[in-house]
């Protein structure tokens, strides 16, 4: 990795969260605004009543400025979380972590561990300026950084003790070297009993694979369909009417009673026979 350049104000608010350059705006705004007319006016001085004349309009330029560089390094880094969060998720397997230049993969490592819940700080300082890539920072602690797009390469010895020393002079708590190869047995050894984690291909991929599936919406349960269950209905069978006479066995015929006007069936060899149904 080379040198990297330092980056100016716009630059360290994008490599915030993009709410805080959004508060900041605001903030230095008033601040810019009526800040420091309230406090010139307060305090006296030659300038103080060219303040209260123009009301604090002569620093409504400035103050838009402040705004502007605000929200524009908000806007930088709303656009660099989404650009984060793509490259992180289209990583599948080790092929595909080698895909990119090394500033890429110094993102994909950073979103993953900021996946993990840690405040990353990209730091700047990697190739000649110290080798640290990132800071992370969580429970107090803080942790350095420092990865290595090497896929076929392994990464020695001497990177080991490099990431030691500045362990040492930062005084921090831990090391973590990120490659996406393997190390060497002498790295193996040096960081042995040391705060120093090295972190191979296979344990990358598997922390981006877990915070890919942390990520990933939970499937909504479908409820089960319940279908109707038709019943058979039971049909009271129609009453079948009697065709010959209970009592003589002749044939019925309808009459009506005269009295009354009820239908009725009746004998056919009535009156010698008076049987009715």
């Amino acid at each position: 990795m080379g040198r990297r350049r330092r980056e100016g104000g716009i630059g360290v608010l994008a490599a915030m969260p993009w709410p805080v350059g959004l508060i900041a705006g605001i903030m230095g705004y008033i601040a810019v605004r009526h800040g420091v007319v309230w406090w010139m006016t307060h305090h006296g001085g030659l300038l103080a009543s060219g303040f209260k004349q123009h009301d604090g309009s002569t620093l409504a330029p400035l103050a838009w400025l402040v705004l502007a560089v605000c929200w524009l390094g908000a806007l930088m880094s709303f656009f660099r979380s989404r650009q984060r969060r793509k490259l992180l998720d289209t990583r599948t397997d080790l092929e595909s972590l080698s895909q990119g230049g090394w500033r890429q993969f110094e993102l994909l490592v950073g979103e993953a561990f900021r996946r993990q819940g840690y405040a990353v700080e990209e730091t700047g300082l990697g190739g000649a300026d110290g080798g640290i890539d990132l800071i992370l920072r969580k429970d107090g602690r803080r942790t350095l950084v420092q990865c290595k797009q090497w896929k076929r390469q392994q990464v020695g010895v001497s990177v080991v003790r490099e990431m030691a020393g500045l362990l040492a002079h930062h005084q921090a708590h831990a090391v973590k070297i990120v490659c996406i190869g393997s190390y060497t047995k002498d790295a193996e050894r040096f960081a042995q009993g040391k705060p120093i984690e090295l972190m191979g291909g296979e344990q990358l991929l598997e922390m981006i694979r877990a915070v890919q599936r942390e990520a990933a919406p939970a499937p909504i349960p479908q409820q089960a369909r319940i279908e109707p269950v038709l019943l058979p209905i039971e049909v009271a069978p129609a009453p079948v009417a009697p065709t010959a006479c209970p009592r003589c066995g002749s044939a019925l015929v309808q009459r009506s009673n005269r009295r009354t006007g009820e239908a009725f069936l009746g004998c056919s060899q009535f009156p010698r026979c008076r049987g009715t149904a």
